[in-house]
């Protein structure tokens, strides 16, 4: 059985354009699974320069789960992005340091999203862009150039500005099914052998695959 190895950072022969992810970021704070990739015109190695405002000091993670596409300038909006928004100005004098660091906010005074979760088998088109602490569901799909502001039940499909439902992938009983099924999380070998149902539409016969 010949399997693509996860451990790459290129996974294409003489394609220099699409990495797994996982095998090229440093920060501690953005944790991906295996066989999640992106995909650039230009520079694929610059995925993280795309989460923006991701400040240790906040803590806050970007989780990306297995499987997932991440197309061409796909950008995360993280929680350092915030300005404090109860005061008459929302300007962030303090940072300018002087005088005026005196009205530092403190990290109660500032919005706080929490972690940006990013599921299992996600496909995230070209330009989309990702608010903090938003949680993108197994099997979702997000149009290109749409903004995520809130968030994607498992098997939807989202696009706009700000992004809105256009579709489930499955009816709901089928996607309750998909999700005690977790491909994703079988054994390689298993998901390697079951991909002919996989990348089908016959849930039924997948699940009986799995049953046998």
């Amino acid at each position: 059985m010949k399997i693509p190895d996860n451990n790459q950072v290129y996974p294409l022969a003489g394609y220099d354009r699409l990495v797994f992810i996982k095998n090229i970021v440093k920060s501690p704070n953005i944790i991906v699974g295996d066989y999640s990739y992106y995909d650039d015109h230009e520079d694929a190695m610059n995925f993280e320069r795309n989460v923006l405002y991701h400040f240790d000091f906040i803590g806050d993670k970007l989780y990306i789960g297995k499987f997932c596409s991440i197309g061409s300038g796909v950008q995360f909006i993280m929680n350092g992005a915030n300005h404090r928004m109860d005061g008459i100005s929302a300007f962030p004098f303090n940072i300018f340091g002087g005088d005026w660091a005196k009205v530092a906010p403190t990290p109660e005074q500032l919005p706080f999203k929490g972690d940006t979760i990013i599921e299992n088998d996600v496909w995230i088109g070209y330009k989309a862009t990702i608010m903090p602490g938003v949680k993108i569901g197994n099997g979702a799909i997000i149009a290109a150039h749409s903004v995520v502001t809130k968030d994607v039940e498992p098997y939807s499909i989202v696009g706009g500005n700000p992004a809105k439902l256009i579709r489930k992938r499955f009816a709901d009983e089928e996607i309750k099914r998909l999700l005690d099924l977790a491909w994703w999380d079988w054994d390689i070998e298993k998901i390697t052998a079951a991909l002919p149902l996989i990348v089908d539409g016959n849930i039924e016969k997948l699940f009986i695959s799995n049953m046998i």
